[in-house]
């Protein structure tokens, strides 16, 4: 008697088996990246801020720059939700849909930004992991293609939680959590730093050349007028002075040399930080080396500050006349506005703060806020603060300095 086996065991997935395999991979894969796009601009929306004003400047839309850190954190939020939901399997054709139009926003951004070289960095992950405009089209693209196939296959996006209630209860906590990191991160510092004045940091360093490396090469192009023919042709710097050709009276030097850059070298942290006075004299050196102390207050526009922001200021301008009176501290006020703008706020503060002048890009990396405070002893920076965290004297006193 033979026996018949009704039911075979294979462990080869079947056909239908493979939309949905390939879904849940592009769940987790499309909703991770997502997730931690978001996660790494919500950790620092100021700075996602800046980067939108770039393209708001590109497009003409600078009449958006007022509300760019509200939008910098809604489209953060926007991400992680998303994201999360994506992977949840919570609304998923809705979902399908907005990732599908997100990812097409975002790369006709990068594109754009790549092909006419007008952003240098998209800003995607943050000042965590910088990306050149083609590596962020490329990573779009990738995206894109993931995206479609979830497009495709949106119908069987299906939750990993079947009661609605406990659904509704979590899509709320995310949307909370979303919008509420941003939002603390603005009024509070990021959590993680990752721009060169970050603390513990010690900025003479991150200004200098670390022994045994090198720095950009650039090659430099004279453009040569022969003043007896009229010819022209193009020499580097290295052919110009081995051929001596600065002794041929023939040969004349016609506008300004051309720089190209040879080999990329080691890129110094911070390469752009010069503080100077009222007279426009260099005090860089003075003020980040100070020995004692130092608290230096950023406005990068003293226009921008609003009542409350003024208050803050206010504040900060007391407590370090308190701690001025009582120990050996340096307070300095920092800004990239014009010294009218600087002085009309002095007047109705009464400043006891040294001020001087530095451009807006590194007042903009020392601390996300305006205003915001840095405590600076010997280059190091010990701490920092925004103009909601700045402490108390009796704080200070505690942490920093004692009689």
């Amino acid at each position: 008697m033979s026996e018949i086996h009704l039911h075979q065991r294979s462990d080869k997935p079947k056909a239908s088996d493979f939309p949905k395999l390939t879904l849940w991979i592009c769940r987790i894969l499309v909703g991770s990246v997502f997730i931690f796009s978001g996660l790494i601009k919500a950790n620092d929306p100021i700075g996602f801020a800046y980067k939108l004003e770039e393209y708001f400047l590109v497009f003409n839309l600078n009449f958006l720059n007022t509300i760019s850190v509200w939008l910098a954190i809604f489209l953060c939020a926007l991400e992680i939700i998303f994201g999360s939901l994506l992977i949840l399997g919570f609304k998923g054709k809705k979902i399908a849909w907005g990732l599908l139009l997100l990812i097409i926003f975002f790369t006709f951004l990068t594109f754009y930004s790549a092909f006419f070289e007008v952003v240098t960095s998209c800003g995607c992950f943050g000042d965590a992991i910088p990306l050149t405009p083609w590596q962020s089209f490329i990573k779009d693209l990738i995206l894109l293609a993931f995206i479609l196939l979830l497009f495709k296959y949106r119908n069987e996006i299906t939750p990993v939680v079947k009661s609605s209630f406990t659904r509704g209860l979590i899509s709320t906590f995310i949307v909370i959590f979303s919008f509420g990191i941003g939002i603390y991160t603005y009024n509070y510092l990021p959590f993680i730093d990752f721009l060169p004045y970050k603390i513990g940091n010690n900025i003479p360093e991150q200004m200098t050349l670390p022994e045994g490396e090198e720095p950009d090469v650039y090659e430099h192009i004279y453009s040569l007028e022969n003043t007896n023919s009229g010819e022209t042709k193009e020499v580097t710097d290295k052919e110009y002075m081995e051929q001596e050709m600065w002794e041929d009276e023939d040969w004349e030097i016609v506008g300004d040399p051309k720089s190209k850059l040879v080999k990329k070298g080691y890129e110094v942290p911070i390469s752009d930080l010069f503080i100077s006075d009222n007279e426009g004299n260099d005090v860089t050196e003075e003020v980040i080396n100070e020995p004692y102390p130092n608290l230096i207050v950023v406005s990068t526009r003293v226009e921008d500050l609003g009542p409350f922001d003024i208050k803050a200021l206010d504040r900060i301008n007391q407590t370090v006349k308190e701690l001025s009176d009582e120990y050996n501290l340096r307070g300095i006020f920092l800004s990239a506005s014009s010294m009218d703008e600087v002085y009309y706020l002095n007047e109705q503060l009464g400043f006891v703060l040294e001020t001087y002048y530095a451009d807006a890009v590194p007042l903009k990396s020392m601390v996300r806020s305006n205003p915001g405070v840095l405590l600076l002893q010997n280059g190091d920076v010990l701490n920092k603060w925004s103009k909601k965290s700045f402490p108390s004297k009796k704080e200070l006193e505690k942490q920093y300095f004692s009689k």
